[in-house]
């Protein structure tokens, strides 16, 4: 969602999607941002860890607003009136990102002596998971959370493999789930590429449908993982303070405020 407000989606899935075929040229464009991802995940994992732990609704207004104000340079790639495939091309995503959020889990799986046929469905759900990771405004956890994988494989990386505990295992099930992911994520980006190719104005129509239809999503992930609402919706604990809320929209302008002011000395320097 990031590169594609920032206008750099294109130029990224393509370089994924031709690693192979034009291997230099792809590491030169793939590196400054793998090392922005290095570098951004090693000093905000703690802060953005601890933040959404104990003020998770604020914490993500932050980020839904960098969504919303980096919109505006999204729109700017499909100038003129829309046309009703358009329309299509929005709707269908956005109403497909909002609907997964009342999508019910499967309940959680058991991720030890599971046998082949566990293992290969733990490779196919490293794929479905992987569209999270190339696709815009898809939340992976909340994929992993219908499919009954997300708690499971958290509890298994903190409670076994931080632990040094059931070792081989550990690695069967994470290799596994990892080497779908990889396939995945290289087989989509294919066709991302392909998309943006072939039909780039409603491909980009898509893009806005997924990420608008993700920005409730990602309230809601968070609200699961948090433990105010449960996968059913059946019982709902949030905060009753007018503060916490007042903060949120604080948060959230703020988030738009400096995604379009962003985008917008980008566009400058672009032209």
């Amino acid at each position: 969602s990031v590169a594609a407000i920032l206008g750099i989606y294109e130029k990224m899935v393509g370089a994924i999607a031709n690693i192979f075929k034009e291997f230099k040229k792809s590491v030169i464009t793939l590196l400054p941002i793998v090392l922005g991802l290095v570098i951004g995940a090693v000093s905000l994992l703690y802060p953005l860890g601890y933040f959404l732990e104990r003020f998770p609704l604020p914490t993500v207004s932050i980020f839904v607003g960098l969504a919303i104000g980096g919109l505006r340079s999204m729109l700017g790639r499909v100038k003129g009136k829309p046309t009703s495939n358009d329309v299509i091309a929005l709707s269908i995503p956005l109403v497909a990102a909002v609907l997964i959020c009342f999508v019910p889990g499967a309940g959680d799986v058991e991720l030890f002596n599971i046998g082949l046929g566990g293992y290969i469905l733990l490779f196919l759900v490293g794929m479905i998971g992987s569209c999270a990771l190339v696709v815009p405004g898809i939340s992976g956890s909340m994929l992993l959370l219908i499919l009954g994988y997300y708690k499971p494989l958290i509890n298994l990386i903190t409670d076994h493999l931080f632990k040094l505990k059931d070792i081989g295992a550990c690695i069967l099930v994470l290799g596994s789930c990892g080497a779908g992911m990889v396939l995945g994520f290289f087989l989509i980006s294919v066709i991302m590429k392909k998309l943006l190719e072939k039909y780039p104005r409603g491909t980009f129509f898509a893009i806005i449908g997924f990420i608008i239809g993700s920005l409730p999503t990602v309230y809601v992930s968070t609200m699961k993982d948090a433990g105010m609402i449960t996968d059913s919706f059946s019982a709902v604990s949030l905060p009753s303070s007018p503060l916490h809320y007042a903060t949120c929209v604080f948060l959230l302008f703020c988030g738009i405020c400096a995604s379009y002011t962003f985008s917008t000395l980008t566009d400058k320097k672009a032209e």
